[in-house]
């Protein structure tokens, strides 16, 4: 009999269940893909309002934005912009009437990095030039990784020439950014 007993302890001892882990892990992956930089502005048309020949109109453009999810080790930008000729008919007010300043950021911008607006107050308003290669500085994003936004609300300035006629004149304010 106690060979039978032994017997039966050994196998209850070799068929006892497994004990559980306390804890297991389980690999996981995921991947940041690029994303793009891109330029927003209102769609338009804008009307800034009007003047008599000799006279100035200053008018807000609406929200200008940019958004940088290239997630690069670096995520530096420049946004610059420039202008058509505004016309009528065959009546023409040159770009270089129209002056602008970026004023400063409309929130703060998120992301690392330093936001610096091309012209942070109405004094350091400049003239837009008529092509794409000699646009002004807008804004601009230095330092920081990964990505960035900011919103802008620029100035428009025009100073209509006093040999200017009667109409309403159109012309494009193009952002771009690189």
């Amino acid at each position: 009999m106690l060979t039978s007993a032994g017997a039966g302890v050994l196998m209850f001892l070799f068929a006892a269940p497994a004990v559980a882990a306390p804890t297991d892990d389980t690999p996981v992956t995921f991947e940041v893909s690029a994303g793009s930089l891109d330029v927003s502005a209102p769609a338009g048309p804008v009307d800034l309002g009007n003047a008599p020949p000799g006279g100035t109109i200053t008018g807000l453009l609406g929200p200008v934005s940019v958004s940088d999810t290239r997630g690069g080790a670096t995520s530096d930008w420049t946004a610059s912009v420039y202008a058509t000729d505004f016309t009528v008919a065959a009546l023409t007010i040159p770009f270089s009437a129209l002056a602008y300043w970026s004023g400063p950021a409309s929130a703060p911008g998120s992301g690392g990095g330093t936001f610096t607006p091309g012209q942070p107050a109405e004094a350091d308003r400049v003239a837009l030039t008529g092509t794409a290669g000699a646009a002004v500085t807008a804004f601009s994003h230095s330092g920081g990784t990964g990505g960035s936004t900011v919103t802008w609300n620029p100035t428009l300035v025009i100073s209509i020439p006093l040999t200017a006629q009667t109409g309403t004149y159109t012309g494009t304010v193009t952002h771009q950014v690189a």
